[in-house]
């Protein structure tokens, strides 16, 4: 007679076979962001001006079961987001579903 009700994480949506570049990834808004997309199945890639920082949280991801990589790239230096771009491209196979820019500098880039 009583419904065996499901977990939260069973209501969830799920992004599975989905791909995200979240940019400023490895702090605050942008950590969080990363790991709401990697947690609901999404193959995300995330970029951070500081190698150590980006290292760390990738590693992190990963011993979580999260598919997530990173970039060194500085969004105000047009030579580094074309290279962003470029190994974005290569890794997803040119498929990309979400674009989260939340670096701080992403209001100086001039395109």
């Amino acid at each position: 007679m009583a419904a065996v009700a499901e977990s939260f994480s069973e209501k969830r949506w799920c992004l599975k076979g989905l791909t995200a570049l979240v940019t400023g990834g490895t702090k605050g808004i942008g950590f969080a962001i990363v790991e709401e997309l990697a947690g609901l199945g999404a193959a995300v890639h995330t970029c951070s001006r500081t190698e150590t920082e980006l290292n760390e949280r990738v590693q992190e991801w990963k011993s979580k079961g999260y598919e997530v990589t990173g970039s060194v790239c500085d969004l105000t230096v047009r030579a580094q987001r074309e290279d962003l771009i470029n190994t974005v491209s290569s890794i997803f196979d040119g498929k990309l579903s979400i674009l989260e820019p939340n670096d701080a500098n992403v209001d100086k880039v001039n395109y």
